[in-house]
């Protein structure tokens, strides 16, 4: 088995968003993503769906390089301004050339 290294990044975010942020990965190099409804609580606590629609999960699997330029994205875009968290993890993937 031959596997190659890529970065899953998840993100949770306003359901409003959802379209912008995946316009976003999109142009920074993702090939595609996956988008679940999502609720939960964080350490302000539980959102009580303040913003219709509630939250949204985006997942994507990406190259290092393009994990850099989507968190820097959100860094300046996104995270000031609205109820988007994000995390990263190492994967190792397999069919190398989909990612």
């Amino acid at each position: 088995m031959t596997t190659a290294p890529r970065t899953l990044i998840t993100l949770v975010a306003e359901s409003g968003l959802e379209n912008r942020i995946i316009a976003m990965i999109t142009d920074q190099g993702a090939r595609g993503y996956t988008v679940s409804m999502a609720h939960g609580e964080g350490p302000k606590g539980e959102r009580a769906s303040d913003i219709g629609g509630g939250n949204v999960r985006i997942e994507t699997v990406v190259t290092e390089e393009a994990a850099q330029r989507i968190v820097a994205l959100l860094e300046k875009d996104y995270f000031p301004h609205y109820a988007v968290t994000c995390w990263l993890s190492h994967v190792e993937v397999i069919r190398e050339d989909r990612y």
